[in-house]
This record gives structure tokens, sequence and C-alpha cells, in this order.
């Protein structure tokens, strides 16, 4: 009798991630009204609970929750910061450095973007220049690209950008790195962190997550009084603007919900907050405190690299301090004919799911191991333990092959 192929793989992906029991729980639970006593009260928690995840007391900062992936942050801070003709500056590792930019120039902004080496992070210097050079109403960091496994200095970036235009915005994009990687909102001035509910936050995928400061709060209530005032006309010619994703509709929902208050826009992905506040519930409440977690997720990425390393297995992002804690991606040996389709096969027969390439010029050549949440904190890493040793056993497969062809 065969196999089934209903068995479930182990997720090893840069998300969606690993569920936890509680998580899984909560998730099939029954949907709840969206203006329900329980649902209010799990709402309101889970706002207060993103404040405490990028480590912001200010109430004034405001997170918002919507059906949506991560993706969806990029459209928030376009439609409700940007008029069309404000100066951006977008700081690119990869793929998703590239999207913003894109994204940003759908809603008129106009966009200068610093693209780092591939692999590289983007130089101190080259931001300082481009910042005397020009005023930028924005600056734009993705803290972990996805499609690298680079990871960004955002607190020096973010202290550069203080220094010579303390005017200017940042805006990080924390897709990949909210919960497994270090985030100080407060402390490193930032004005928005966006991010998904399905990668280190240890939800199900579905949900955008985004905190905006008091200034990034005032910066939108500024630029909607100021369209407001132009004649009808020019409304919405000269300015972006997005229906579903503007702050106008959803600020009062947020805060509403913020003081324990139902409101009504569009309805929440009710099961989807539910699953959410259960993961956030174990982030910051549970026995595994937040730095902790991130010294788990220090200590589960070096294990990864290392094991990929010892197989002849060269790492993407090529800076040692700018490599990803949740991620890695590294390149598959030169002599795999097959190249990354190879490994990603072998190690899914053995029942594990890796992913492919994202950048066009090497797509073919690497792979992408996610390596966060309750895959590095539950059940003592023990997925960890899997990956390596599925990883090792996919490698040595691979090259055994590759040797017989080679000698045919």
């Amino acid at each position: 009798m065969s196999q089934s192929t209903n068995v479930k793989k182990l997720l090893a992906i840069p998300g969606p991630i690993e569920l936890s029991p509680t998580v899984l729980e909560a998730l099939g639970q029954p949907p709840l009204s969206h203006v329900s006593p329980e649902f209010v009260k799990i709402f309101q928690e889970s706002l207060h609970l993103t404040r405490q995840v990028v480590r912001t007391s200010n109430k004034a900062s405001q997170p918002f929750i919507l059906a949506g992936s991560g993706t969806l942050g990029w459209d928030q801070v376009a439609a409700n910061l940007i008029e069309k003709g404000d100066k951006v500056l977008v700081l690119s590792t990869g793929y998703f450095g590239e999207g913003f930019r894109d994204c940003l120039h759908g809603y008129g902004a106009n966009v200068d973007l610093i693209k780092a080496p591939l692999g590289g992070t983007v130089n101190l210097e080259d931001i300082e220049q481009a910042l005397n050079r020009k005023k930028y109403k924005a600056v734009t960091i993705t803290h972990v690209d996805t499609s690298t496994g680079v990871l960004s200095d955002a607190k020096a970036i973010a202290a550069c950008v203080k220094k010579i235009s303390p005017s200017t915005l940042l805006i990080l994009d924390a897709v990949c790195s909210l919960a497994s990687e270090d985030i100080q909102f407060d402390a490193w001035g930032l004005d928005i962190v966006l991010s998904a509910s399905q990668k280190g936050l240890g939800g199900p995928p579905g949900l955008s997550i985004l905190i905006a400061s008091a200034r990034a709060i005032s910066t939108f209530e500024s630029r909607i009084n100021s369209i407001s005032k132009k004649p009808l006309q020019t409304f919405p010619y000269s300015y972006s603007y997005s229906y579903y994703t503007s702050w106008s509709k959803w600020l009062p929902i947020m805060r509403a919900y913020d003081q324990g208050k139902p409101a009504y826009f569009g309805t929440p992905a009710v099961t989807l907050v539910k699953a959410y506040h259960a993961s956030l519930v174990e982030i910051m409440r549970g026995e595994v405190a937040l730095d902790q977690r991130l010294e788990m997720h220090r200590g589960a990425s070096r294990r990864v690299k290392e094991a990929a390393e010892r197989l002849g297995m060269v790492q993407v992002a090529s800076e040692p301090a700018g490599r990803a804690n949740g991620m890695t991606a590294v390149y598959v040996p030169q002599n795999f004919a097959g190249g990354a389709v190879d490994v990603l096969g072998a190690v899914g027969k053995r029942g594990v799911v890796m992913a492919g390439g994202l950048v066009s010029e090497i797509k073919d050549r690497y792979i992408r191991i996610g390596h966060m949440g309750w895959s590095v904190v539950g059940e003592k890493g023990k997925d960890v333990d899997r990956i390596v040793r599925v990883l090792e056993d996919a490698v040595r497969e691979v090259e055994a092959r590759s040797r017989v062809s080679a000698r045919l």
C-alpha cells in the first residue's frame, strides 16, 4: 500500500511557518462575531501586544491589523503618507526592496533607489550622500529581504537619517524580521514598522500588521486636511488614493477597538486575528521572553548556517553581520548539475519543504531555508534538528548522484 500523499511536511521556508499547538487550536475554532464582546477583547489585546512586540510604550503609536499579505503594508504607506511627486529614498537588498519601490512608483512617488550589491548591505556613506543631496519625505528599509537573507542594520541607518534629515519619515519593512530580529520602535525613532502574520509573528498567513508613530499619523492627518481643501476636480488625480487601505477609513476602527469598543468599516478576519492573538500571547506572555526568543533565533541561525557551510554551500548574504537570523539563503554547490531543483527535490522526499530562489539572476542556483517562530522555540527546537539533518542527507545524496553522472 503506497504512502499517503497527504502526510504533513515540515515547512522550512521563510513563511508561512509551522504553527504552535495553541495557535492551531485557535485557528480551528468557530468564527466569532466581529462586534461580540469576546472578539472585541481579542482585537484590543492584539493591538496592545503588537505595540509591545515592536517595543513601543507610546499609546499614540497606532497599530493596524488588516486582512491582507505583508505587501498590503506597502500600499498603506504609499496611499496614506505619500503625495504624488514626494521624494522617497528606497534602500534595496533584494527582490522585496525593489518591490517596495515599484509600489511607491505606482502611487506617484519620486523614488530614488540605492541598490546594494547582490548579497550585500547598503553602504551608510551612500545613504549619507543621498540625504545630503536631496530632501526626502521618507526612507524605506527592508530589514530582512526574504529573497537574499540579507539583514540591514536598521538601528545604524535610522541614526544616520535622524542625524542628517530628522524630518524624514523612517519606514521599516519588517515582514521577515519582526519577532525574529530585534526591533526598537521608540529607541530607533521609527515611524512605520510593517509586517505580516505568517513569519516570525507565528500566525497563519492573511494579516497585514503595521504600526505607525504619532508623527506618521500626524503626517497622514495633515495630508487629508490639505486634500479636503482642494477643488473637487483635482482629487484624486493630483493625489495617490486607495479606498480599502485608506487610514481615513481604518483609523477610527483601530482606535475604537483599541479602547475596547466595536466598530465597522469592513469585516475583520476574525479567525486569523484570534490565531494571531494566540501567538502574540505566547511571544509576549509565554515562558520564553522576547529577548530569549531572539537569542534562540540567533542560535538556530548559527546551526543551520554552519551546517550548510560544512556541506560546501556559500551564503548569499556575504557579510557576516548582514545575515538574517530567521532564515538562510545558500548557493548549492556548483557541481550539482540540477542546481537548486535537485536539492529541493531531495529535501522534499524527506518530508521537508524548503524554498527556491527569487532573485532572477541566480534563481536556479540557491535555496532559502526558514527557521523562525515555533520551529525554533517550540519542543526544544526539534524542527531545527530535523532541518539540519535533512539538509545534510539531501545534499550528500545529490552530491553522490552528481559524481556518478560526471563519470558517465
